[in-house]
């Protein structure tokens, strides 16, 4: 099982627990480094042309980390390619989980 989220004009969106995302530790970690970084989160509802319209898009869970996103349906996300966030967020949870113990509070 993964949680979606999508980077849209600045803002990381992702679905609510009450839209079935799943309050797992990886989703957790992401909100934090994002809040970390100064990147602004939000929890709402998603559809379609939400993904479609973001400016990047990944996945998280516990066994995937981090994935990046590039299209849906054949169509692009973006630019078709993983984004800056994403890189970021990436990176960010690979020193956190490298360095347990030094990383954000859950």
């Amino acid at each position: 099982m993964a949680n979606v989220f999508v980077v849209r004009a600045g803002r990381l969106l992702t679905p609510p627990a009450s839209d079935g995302a799943l309050l797992g530790i990886t989703r957790g970690a992401v909100l934090e480094l994002a809040s970390a970084q100064g990147l602004p989160a939000e929890e709402r509802t998603l559809g379609v042309v939400d993904v479609l319209g973001a400016d990047e898009a990944f996945l998280t869970g516990t066994g995937a980390r981090i994935v990046p996103v590039t299209s849906l349906d054949g169509q692009p996300i973006g630019s078709g390619k993983p984004g800056p966030v994403t890189a970021r967020l990436t990176a960010a949870f690979a020193q956190l989980v490298a360095s347990p113990g030094e990383g954000v509070a859950l």
